[in-house]
């Protein structure tokens, strides 16, 4: 990634953000954080990765909000991004990496948990 794009990418990141915190009204879109933008070279695309908290069902439904506002927060990116001769088309991606993360946390915790109670014991072929 270019330092243009990466510019790119996170001014965007904070526009949507402030765009989805404070001037979306879709109470599907609630407790919705933008973790990372990545944007194509020619700045014709972005995705807005975004982070859900609520069960799956909550998630799909910010989604469907998220996708149905593309418009508005396209048309308000436009506004905030002068600078720019095009303003790149929006799409909105659901990020995963917080759930990997704490599936990971609570696997190691678990063996670090049977570790304690189960010491492995020095004679074993382990």
């Amino acid at each position: 990634m270019s330092k243009r794009t990466e510019q790119v990418a996170d001014e965007l990141r904070q526009i949507i953000s402030e765009i989805i915190q404070f001037e979306l009204k879709d109470p599907r879109v609630g407790f919705v954080t933008v973790t990372r933008v990545e944007v194509s070279a020619d700045l014709q695309h972005a995705r807005a990765f975004v982070s859900v908290m609520g069960e799956p069902a909550e998630r799909d439904e910010a989604l469907i909000g998220l996708e149905k506002a593309r418009g508005f927060v396209r048309r308000r990116v436009g506004q905030e991004l002068r600078h720019m001769r095009t303003v790149p088309d929006v799409q909105f991606r659901l990020d995963t990496s917080l759930d990997y993360s704490i599936h990971i946390a609570t696997v190691l915790r678990d063996v670090a948990e049977e570790r304690r109670v189960n010491p492995p014991h020095l004679d074993d072929p382990e």
